[in-house]
């Protein structure tokens, strides 16, 4: 191979942003309504969105209410291999239909149901498709089970980071050793437990770690939702993601008026939570009344945002963000080639230098040397609220788009902007088709786990004594 062939190849392979993520990028942009395509939005200018499984796991050793699975899902039994098969032929077609890159969560049931080695291969098969997978739990494992994950069965990590959700709320019953927790805060001991397991992996395997708080809300404990986040921001969570209750999956388990703790209320005891007010509009994933989002950091016990949406300077770098680097898939790219798009950005553009020079500059004097000394640097936080939509709004809406046609009914025209804006797909490989989690939930979980049932039914194992009595 001659030298310009290899400078040619080595052109392509360092450009800033890999041209099937650039096209997927367009396309999901190109899909969005109107009235989603704000400034600050990120989908189609630095992601196409947030994925799902779906029938891979149905299960749960827990009880939820609400549960937004169908009544079905607790009689599917686990089957590790169906799982990794299902999961491999979904992120193929995500691959295919959203691009090289996306974040994707290994989501159904209760995921350490599974084998860990079951859920190690699956994890790999997500990873084998360009995403990067986060395990959803409840976090009521042991030790051992996570490290049976990270390592192989020659005692060495196979993996070099792990993402984990972890589900903690009051109404999460049969939890070890709180059965039916009195209120959230009797819960820190055990969201600390959960925590300090992934420490313990990285001290003694070097395997780095993820960790996102998820929390359902209801008028119940919205008003604890403040004193959660004050009790466990030092605890590592990386992420704290609420979810306003919906009427959505099992309806046996809908005891209260849900909606009665609105989007605006939930927001507001984030807020009290982080000590700061929390702008959702600097960056935008999808429609706000799905999800806000506040991207930031703790330095010792005070929140701040990585841009003030009130600083023109700040929104400045935002504008730059979006359109000299947004194209770059960040995570999941090896280290040297990163550094050399970067470095391609920087010298192509290079006033990309002066803006981030300019903006850390402003950061430091928001927070003061002071003070970044003395708590050592800061703690990255994210703030998200997902709000699902009811069953008997999303249904007649998802039924009108398969039809290709808008409803004139204000409720059920908003439900179809927000489907097509959403954030979170799941994808159907035996139709080619991706839909959005509400429909997922809403439409085609009940039929779908009703016939797992038949395909994975648990099998009821009588000794001769019980027979007999």
């Amino acid at each position: 191979m001659g030298l310009i062939t290899k400078m040619r190849d080595l052109e392509r392979y360092t450009r800033s942003g890999d041209p099937d993520f650039t096209d997927a990028l367009a396309r999901r942009w190109d899909g969005l309504p109107d009235i989603v395509k704000t400034p600050g939005q990120v989908l189609g200018r630095h992601a196409v969105g947030c994925e799902g499984t779906h029938g891979v796991f149905p299960k749960c050793n827990l009880a939820c209410t609400p549960c937004y699975h169908s009544r079905d899902a607790n009689r599917v039994r686990i089957d590790g291999q169906h799982t990794v098969r299902e999961v491999r032929g979904q992120m193929k077609l995500l691959r295919k239909k959203r691009g090289p890159y996306a974040h994707a969560q290994l989501i159904g049931g209760e995921v350490t149901l599974l084998p860990p080695e079951d859920h190690a291969e699956t994890i790999e098969a997500m990873r084998e498709n360009g995403r990067e997978p986060m395990s959803m739990t409840h976090g009521d494992f042991d030790y051992d089970y996570l490290e049976e994950l990270a390592l192989g069965a020659d005692g060495k990590k196979r993996f070099d980071k792990l993402s984990f959700a972890a589900h903690f709320d009051m109404f999460m019953f049969g939890r070890r050793g709180i059965e039916r927790p009195a209120d959230e805060m009797a819960l820190s001991p055990y969201r600390k437990r959960f925590v300090e397991m992934f420490k313990r992996l990285r001290k003694e395997h070097g395997v780095r770690s993820f960790l996102a708080h998820n929390m359902t809300v209801t008028p119940r404990n919205l008003d604890q939702i403040a004193d959660v986040i004050r009790d466990t921001r030092g605890f590592g969570f990386g992420m704290y993601s609420f979810q306003p209750a919906a009427f959505l999956g099992d309806d046996r388990r809908w005891h209260e008026k849900y909606r009665d703790a609105t989007p605006d209320a939930v927001w507001e005891e984030i807020e009290k939570g982080a000590g700061t007010a929390l702008d959702f509009h600097v960056f935008e994933n999808g429609d706000v009344r799905c999800n806000r989002t506040a991207y930031g950091y703790y330095v010792g016990d005070s929140w701040y945002p990585w841009l003030d949406g009130d600083d023109p300077q700040d929104l400045v770098v935002r504008e730059a963000y979006f359109t000299r680097v947004g194209h770059i898939m960040f995570g999941g790219t090896p280290a040297p080639l990163l550094i050399a798009q970067v470095l391609r950005v920087l010298i192509r553009q290079p006033s990309t230098v002066s803006i981030a020079f300019r903006w850390v500059g402003r950061s430091v004097r928001r927070v003061g040397l002071r003070q970044l000394v003395a708590n050592r640097g800061v703690r990255p936080t994210t703030f998200v609220m997902h709000q699902f939509m009811d069953a008997d709004v999303v249904a007649p809406a998802w039924d009108l788009m398969k039809r290709g046609e808008s409803s004139e009914d204000p409720t059920i025209k908003a439900t179809q902007e927000r489907l097509a804006a959403c954030h979170y797909a799941m994808a159907h490989p035996e139709n080619d088709e991706l839909v959005p989690a509400c429909v997922q939930h809403a439409v085609l979980d009940p039929v779908e786990n009703m016939e797992l049932r038949k395909l994975l039914p648990i099998i009821d194992v009588r000794t001769r004594a019980t027979a007999a009595k």
